[in-house]
């Protein structure tokens, strides 16, 4: 049965060892963002053998380019992008040390394969509903690739945001599930 879980960031594999699939998470804490551009810059850096602009250990990385913010407001609305953009560069970010990833759609065998190796998890967000994700977001502010415009890495201060456990530790999918799920009930 699924539950409200509230996470604090970073992450640790205590913390992700109680989650499964469909249960709610709600994150309170610092939250990177960066799509495929920024996934790409952090690869070669971390193949180049250098730094990355934030310490990746225990993070998650929220899949999104958001909108400018209107004036008072930390952000913009703030909706996930798809995840399987970020497959090719996953597996490496997680080898790094990333716990958790938060977009929209499934991942690929390969991602998931790598998120048991690492102890690392996969949230879904509210897709359509960017603007509910947003009011999540209390701080934003460009870390890094500032020349990629929406898709600059933001380091985010949240409170509550709500997310679903899409892929736990244990390589459980819910994408997968739904849809066996779905077709159990149509046969019937």
């Amino acid at each position: 049965m699924a539950k409200e879980i509230h996470l604090q960031t970073p992450l640790k594999d205590d913390n992700l060892k109680e989650l499964k699939i469909g249960d709610k998470v709600l994150i309170t804490g610092t939250v990177y963002t960066a799509r495929d551009a920024a996934h790409k810059r952090l690869v070669d850096l971390i193949e180049a053998g250098k730094d990355l602009p934030f310490d990746i250990k225990g993070q998650i990385i929220y899949f999104v380019g958001p909108a400018p913010a209107r004036p008072g407001m930390p952000i913009g609305s703030a909706g996930p992008t798809t995840s399987y953009r970020m497959d090719p560069y996953s597996p490496i970010l997680l080898d790094a040390g990333l716990k958790g990833m938060i977009g929209k759609g499934p991942r690929s065998k390969e991602v998931i394969d790598s998120m048991i190796k690492n102890k690392a998890v996969y949230l879904a967000a509210i897709g359509g509903a960017a603007v509910v994700m947003a009011q999540s977001i209390k701080e934003a502010k460009v870390i890094a690739y500032e020349d990629l415009g929406t898709e600059a890495i933001r380091e985010l201060k949240v409170e509550n945001l709500p997310c679903i456990v899409a892929n736990d530790i244990y390589g459980n999918d819910l994408f997968d599930e739904g849809v066996k799920k779905y077709r159990i009930m149509n046969k019937e």
